[in-house]
């Protein structure tokens, strides 16, 4: 029951982080609590500057059916709309397939899963972790990865405190058929929030937004809001009237954070989301998580080499991902608050429309360079 790491959470950052050091021959445990493939509330547009790091890994994306997003559509809540190029690009694929494949991938490469598995607590002794699970299992390790989510009840098991943010969101996903264009991502505005819809594989289409959680309260439950605010939009009022959605029910996730987190605590390197999340119309929380694994496992390397101290590599992966993501996280909430306001959203894009040349280095300032 001893390992190098234990990784907590099987998202992006985690597989990414698993896959990474087990190719250096470290013992590597990975638990999480659902079993793969399984889908999850997610904008699924990936960014291009993960592109080759993946495809390097030995992913198929053309095989897979993602589609090539090169454009970008803007509408206010009224429906004023604006469009460009997006100079980068990315792709669209589903969680449910990317995560799996990943999955797969892991396995391959030597990394064990505990899967159907939560983790209640991880106390750290002298220079070890235990990590104790909802099944009765204690693991011992050298270190232990968070790459549990959004928010997640570890979080309070850790005592982690996150300053209060003045809106509560909720976050949901539907896949849709319908009819769009693949080559396009979209980003629609309603009163208190914005949703986007992009095309992934199999000739579906992620649809997923971010609504105050207010919106919810007074109109009384998921669907009565989506027709009393978002359809007021004439772009989303066409898509829940048209598409065919695919879900029995819609994914949900409450109380989205993103205010700043530690990317450390408690000598718990965090990863992905668990570190801090973009807001969602910047579109890039899937390569940020990507990319966090590939900075977390280098240095994660270093330390069990015993090249570098634990706080040597505490201080050293602060550094790396402030210096990645934290401005990027930063124009995410700027960002946010030009949207979701009937207001805002009709003289931000009235004024890019004027001055059309703003809009790609306000997109340019959420992404990265190619990893």
């Amino acid at each position: 029951m001893d390992y190098d790491v234990i990784i907590v959470g099987g998202g992006l950052g985690g597989l990414i982080s698993s896959i990474q050091l087990a190719k250096k021959d470290h013992k590597v445990l990975l638990i999480e609590k659902y079993a793969y493939p399984f889908n999850k509330v997610c904008g699924e547009y990936v960014s291009n500057e993960v592109r080759p790091f993946l495809e390097h890994l030995g992913l198929d994306l053309e095989q897979l059916g993602c589609t090539d997003i090169k454009k970008f559509k803007l509408t206010s809540t009224k429906g004023k709309s604006l469009e460009t190029n997006l100079k980068m690009g990315g792709f669209g694929i589903s969680r449910y397939t990317l995560d799996y494949e990943l999955y797969n991938i892991a396995q391959k490469s030597g990394v064990t899963f505990l899967l159907n598995t939560s983790v209640d607590d991880i106390q750290k002794i002298n220079e070890k972790f235990f990590v104790e699970t909802n099944t009765n299992q204690t693991f011992e390790t050298n270190l232990v990865i968070g790459s549990y989510g959004k928010r997640g009840k570890l979080d309070k098991s850790l005592f982690r405190q996150f300053p209060e943010q003045k809106q509560s969101f909720v976050g949901v996903k539907y896949h849709i058929k319908y009819d769009f264009p693949k080559d396009l991502i979209a980003l629609h505005n309603f009163k208190g929030g914005y949703c986007g819809i992009s095309a992934i594989e199999d000739d579906k289409y992620c649809l997923c937004y971010l609504s105050e959680r207010k919106n919810v309260k007074q109109s009384g439950g998921i669907h009565e809001m989506e027709l009393d605010f978002m359809c007021q939009n004439p772009f989303l009022f066409d898509i829940f009237q048209n598409a065919e959605f695919l879900f029995a029910r819609p994914l949900v996730i409450n109380e989205i954070i993103f205010t700043p987190k530690s990317s450390v605590h408690k000598n718990i390197l965090m990863v992905g989301d668990t570190a801090g999340l973009i807001t969602p119309l910047a579109g890039n929380g899937m390569s940020i998580a990507i990319r966090a694994g590939v900075i977390a496992s280098e240095i994660i390397h270093d330390f069990l080499r015993q090249k570098i101290s634990r706080e040597e590599m505490e201080e050293t992966y602060t550094y790396r991902w402030d210096k990645n993501f934290r401005n990027r996280l930063w124009r995410g909430r700027q960002l946010q608050k030009l949207f979701g306001d009937e207001f805002n959203s009709n003289l931000a894009i009235s004024t890019l429309k004027r001055v059309p040349f703003l809009l790609n280095p306000i997109i340019r300032a959420t992404h990265g360079k190619t990893l």
